[in-house]
C-alpha cells in the first residue's frame, strides 16, 4: 500500500480510501465491520463517511453509517489507527436540519451529532458535502447547465468566510483536524484558500469529486489547482457509480445493486447512449490486456499523480478483495493508450 500526505497536513493517507455510503442500506452491521477489517489489514488507513449516509438516502437510514463506524471503533479500539474523514450536508434534504444551506450554526449541531454517532472526540478531515452555490456536478455539468453570471460573487465570498471561522473554531477546540471540499470547483478551492490566507484562517486540505474512466471533468483545470496548491484531490465513484461492470447495460437493474434501490431506480444522468457505448468499449480494452474490467478501471485512477486517495465502496467482501487488489496492477503503455482512444471517442459520455 502507497501512502501520500494529505494536503499540508502532518496526516499521510493510503491510496485507497475505504467508501462507506453503503452501510446502513445495502449493507448491515456486522457487514461493515467486516469490510473495516479486512481493509486495515490490507493496509487502507483511511475511512470517508457522512451525515447524509447510508446512500440512496433516505430519512430512517440517514446516520446510520456512522453509527456503524462507531460500533466498530468501540469494539476495536483502532480509532487512531484511521484517519477518518466525515461531510456536513448542505441544502435539500428535508429531515436534515430542514435542509438548510452549510452555516456556522450547521456545522456546529451536525459536527457535534457525528461526533456523537461515531464514538470519537474528533474527526480527521472534516468536508462541506457540496457547496451552497451551483456547482457543475451531478448531471449540471454540461455547457450551459449554469449560469455564472448570475451568482453574486461578493456575497458567496461573505459566506464562505463565515463558514471558515466556523471550521476554525472546530480546528481550535480539537473536534476537527482539518477540512475539505467535496462537489467543488477551481474557483471555490481558490477563493477559499484566498479568503485564508488574508484572514489567518485554516487552508482547504482536499477536494472530493467524481472521477472515472468515465467523468474526467476535472482535468486538466481542478487537477492543475490540486498539485499546485497542495489540496488532495480525492475521487469518489472511481467505477462510475458501479456502471463501468457491465451491469447496467441495456436498462438492466439487478437486484440488490444500487440502481435498483429507492431513488436511483430510474434512468439516470449516466445512462446515455454515448455512456453505454463507452461502457462497452472499456469492457473490450480490459478484455484484450487480460484484466477485469472494475480493476482496469481503478488502476488507472490508482496511477493518477494528482490524486492523493481514491474512495472505493463495495456492497460484498468479494467486491472489496477485488477492488483492493487492483493496486497491484500496473496498466501497460498498450493498455493506457487504448484507455486514451476510447476518451478521446467519448470525452464526455454523461
Amino acid at each position: 500500500m502507497h501512502y501520500k500526505k494529505l494536503g499540508r497536513t502532518d496526516m499521510s493517507v493510503s491510496h485507497i480510501c475505504l467508501g462507506t455510503m453503503t452501510w446502513g442500506c445495502q449493507n448491515t452491521e456486522d457487514e461493515a465491520h467486516e469490510q473495516m477489517d479486512y481493509a486495515i489489514d490490507q493496509g487502507v488507513n483511511f475511512f470517508d463517511t457522512a451525515e447524509l449516509y447510508a446512500i440512496p438516502p433516505e430519512e430512517h437510514t440517514q446516520g446510520l453509517t456512522e453509527q456503524y463506524i462507531g460500533t466498530w471503533f468501540a469494539k476495536t479500539g483502532k480509532r487512531d489507527q484511521i484517519i477518518l474523514a466525515s461531510k456536513v450536508a448542505g441544502r435539500g434534504f428535508p429531515w436534515i436540519d430542514n435542509g438548510d444551506p452549510i452555516s456556522p450554526k450547521r456545522i456546529e449541531t451536525a459536527l457535534d451529532r457525528s461526533l456523537k454517532r461515531l464514538q470519537t472526540d474528533y474527526i480527521d478531515l472534516y468536508q462541506l458535502h457540496w457547496p451552497n452555490y451551483p456547482y457543475p456536478h451531478h448531471g449540471r455539468h454540461h455547457a450551459g447547465d449554469i449560469d455564472y453570471s448570475q451568482i453574486n460573487a461578493d456575497r458567496e465570498a461573505e459566506r464562505m468566510l463565515d463558514i471558515l471561522y466556523a471550521l476554525d473554531t472546530a480546528v481550535k477546540v480539537g473536534k476537527i483536524r482539518a477540512y475539505g471540499l467535496s462537489n467543488d470547483t477551481p474557483w471555490g478551492v481558490m477563493k477559499y484558500n484566498e479568503l485564508a490566507a488574508t484572514h489567518d484562517l485554516p487552508r482547504v486540505t482536499s477536494v472530493q469529486n467524481e472521477y472515472s474512466l468515465m467523468y474526467r471533468h476535472d482535468e486538466p483545470y481542478l487537477a492543475e489547482v490540486c498539485v499546485h496548491e497542495d489540496v488532495s484531490y480525492l475521487p469518489y465513484s472511481p467505477l462510475a457509480a458501479g456502471s463501468i461492470s457491465g451491469k447496467y447495460l441495456g436498462g438492466a437493474r439487478p437486484e440488490g445493486a444500487r440502481w435498483s434501490l429507492g431513488k436511483d431506480n430510474r434512468k439516470n444522468q449516466r445512462e446515455t447512449e454515448a455512456a453505454e457505448a463507452a461502457v462497452r468499449d472499456y469492457m473490450a480494452v480490459a478484455e484484450k490486456h487480460g484484466l477485469d474490467v472494475c480493476q482496469m478501471a481503478l488502476a488507472f485512477c490508482y496511477q493518477q499523480s494528482f490524486i492523493t486517495s481514491t474512495i472505493i465502496g463495495a456492497t460484498s467482501m468479494d467486491q472489496l478483495k477485488t477492488d483492493i487488489a487492483a493496486k497491484d496492477i500496473a496498466l501497460s503503455n498498450d493498455c493506457l493508450s487504448d484507455i486514451k482512444a476510447v476518451h478521446n471517442k467519448y470525452p464526455v459520455p454523461y
